[in-house]
């Protein structure tokens, strides 16, 4: 018992760590500027989460203002926009998830089946280029393309409508052409990682399967797609985390005075009440509580994942 407790004490905890450092200070220097990033610019930012329970103003800064509680959550939750702006965040985020989440592991496994290396390449040049494209950019090309007036798509569609369609303009139509652009954008991109999993299955069950007479959407079926299973559940955990984290940028850019009933979602509600209407306590517990009901999401996929599956982040 005695030698366990001297084993380990304080002094004896503190030698092991200094080795350790000594043995991988290289290791340590090299993991530092990401560390340093982490804390800068994820940890220090959270000093401000007390805006979210005080009565911001400029002349007392970030902790002189009065505290009141959880004033502004209520007043959240009671405002006339609040089921519009969830209803809205979770369409948008749910469908992008529904269709965006399984196009790129449609396409990587696609992609796998390409026999030649040269064209295999020239393929995914082709689809991880959008990803590249601004989103200023992008919300012009859809801006000139779906235009009903001059666009090409816009013109076409509204030829086999037999009547002028905007696209951008129309609730009912705003939802696909921000998913559908979304997919086009990043699913080459997301594919990546899949097509790395798909790198490291052995090629021996590939060779297996051939001899007993497997034709290419059998090997996909039994070998590609359960090779693909726990970076897919990974994946997905983490796309859950982000529900109601929809991209602010494309979406405000989107945004006009005729789509605005089903595009206003809690992002640009929060960048219109905090920096245009300079309510800064108001728009931080708004997004508190975004964050909060996202860390909620993920828990709850994080632990159906680990019961039904055994594979979690945690």
């Amino acid at each position: 018992m005695d030698k366990r407790m001297r084993s380990n004490s304080p002094g004896k905890k503190r030698a092991g760590i200094v080795r350790t450092f000594r043995r991988d200070w290289m290791l340590w220097a090299m993991v530092l500027p990401a560390v340093l990033a982490v804390l800068v610019f994820n940890y220090w930012p959270m000093y401000g989460i007390q805006l979210a329970f005080r009565e911001y103003s400029f002349k007392t800064g970030l902790t002189g203002g009065k505290f009141v509680g959880l004033k502004y959550f209520s007043q959240f939750v009671h405002n006339y926009q609040f089921k519009t702006l969830i209803g809205n965040t979770l369409r948008i985020s749910l469908t992008n998830i529904l269709f965006g989440f399984p196009m790129p592991v449609i396409l990587a496994l696609l992609l796998n089946q390409l026999r030649s290396k040269k064209f295999k390449g020239f393929m995914q040049t082709i689809v991880y280029l959008p990803h590249f494209i601004s989103t200023v950019v992008m919300v012009s090309l859809l801006t000139v393309l779906l235009s009903p007036n001059s666009g090409v798509i816009g013109r076409l569609i509204s030829a086999l409508a037999d009547g002028n369609i905007n696209l951008l303009g129309n609730t009912s139509t705003f939802l696909g052409v921000y998913v559908g652009s979304e997919i086009w954008q990043h699913c080459g991109w997301n594919c990546i990682i899949y097509l790395a999993a798909l790198s490291s299955v052995d090629t021996q069950l590939y060779d297996a399967a051939k001899i007993d007479g497997a034709n290419r959407f059998q090997i996909m079926r039994y070998i590609e797609v359960p090779a693909l299973t726990t970076t897919m559940i990974m994946l997905f955990i983490l796309w859950m985390g982000g529900v109601l984290n929809t991209g602010f940028e494309k979406i405000y850019l989107m945004q006009n005075t005729m789509n605005l009933p089903v595009s206003e979602v809690i992002s640009t509600y929060v960048y219109k009440i905090g920096l245009e209407s300079n309510q800064i306590s108001y728009s931080s517990a708004i997004s508190l509580f975004n964050n909060l009901i996202n860390f909620a999401f993920l828990y709850m996929t994080n632990k159906i994942a680990k019961r039904k599956s055994d594979m979690s982040l945690w």
